[in-house]
């Protein structure tokens, strides 16, 4: 059976790690200025991945540098559009300076979250995508409602699953203020991965299994265990003949 898998991770996000997580990832989502980074730090970022030949692509969020996008917030739909293509368009036009195109969109943190639900939000993220490139895939959980709004206007989509996450039994992620959101250990977080690409299945914190899309692995490079967990990603994948590379 052949099996491929793209491994991503967030990043220009200030975190001192990325250098030694780029060689171990397939995409990178890059964060556009509203929850982190600025123009340097987006373009730094941009000529890392070039480096490493990782395809790149736009992590927008909500104005919140305050508390690193992760704040629920209530714009309307032209509101949520005009935030989203404002910060494509500064990573895509940066990335058109260095001959890069960008290569997906995935929202960060509560405005990710709220997609995940909202058809209305979702909607105006997948409008924003479109205005600016119609070749942009989506990232986001399979079954969301940001998976359907992207797939109504024709946008390619790609389901992302989580490392380094504990999920619940209706799929969503385990809220980070609740215990057991995280995994801290190689060994649990490796084990997880491999059952969610080798079965498209999940363990809930709740002892029940769930299916899941694995189409992208997602890390988070502002993780405790970033760099660690990357390396044993790739190394877990590869020794199982799984191919990674972007969506």
């Amino acid at each position: 059976m052949n099996i491929s898998v793209d491994i991503n991770c967030d990043m220009g996000e200030g975190m001192m790690n990325e250098s030694l997580i780029m060689p171990f990832i397939s995409s990178a989502s890059i964060a556009c200025g509203f929850h982190a980074g600025d123009a340097n730090t987006m373009q730094q970022t941009l000529e890392l991945a070039m480096q490493h030949r990782v395809a790149a692509g736009a992590h927008p969020s909500y104005p919140d540098k305050e508390n690193f996008g992760r704040t629920h917030m209530h714009f309307q739909p032209d509101a949520i559009y005009d935030i989203v293509k404002e910060q494509v368009d500064i990573l895509a036009n940066i990335a058109a300076r260095l001959n890069y195109p960008l290569h997906h969109v995935k929202p960060h943190g509560a405005l990710y979250n709220m997609a995940a639900t909202d058809k209305t939000i979702a909607t105006a993220i997948c409008r924003a995508v479109l205005a600016t490139d119609k070749d942009l895939l989506i990232y986001a959980p399979n079954g969301s409602c940001l998976i359907e709004a992207a797939r109504h206007i024709n946008l390619r989509t790609c389901n992302e699953v989580f490392a380094d996450r504990t999920y619940q039994a209706d799929g969503s992620l385990t809220p980070r203020n609740q215990p057991h959101a995280l995994l801290h250990n190689v060994r649990d977080m490796a084990a997880q991965v491999l059952l969610m690409v080798t079965t498209r299945t999940v363990n809930t914190t709740g002892g029940t299994t769930i299916p899941v899309i694995a189409d992208t692995i997602c890390i988070h490079g502002d993780g405790e265990h970033a760099v660690e967990f990357a390396r044993a990603i790739y190394d877990l994948l590869s020794m199982n003949n799984i191919t990674i590379k972007s969506g």
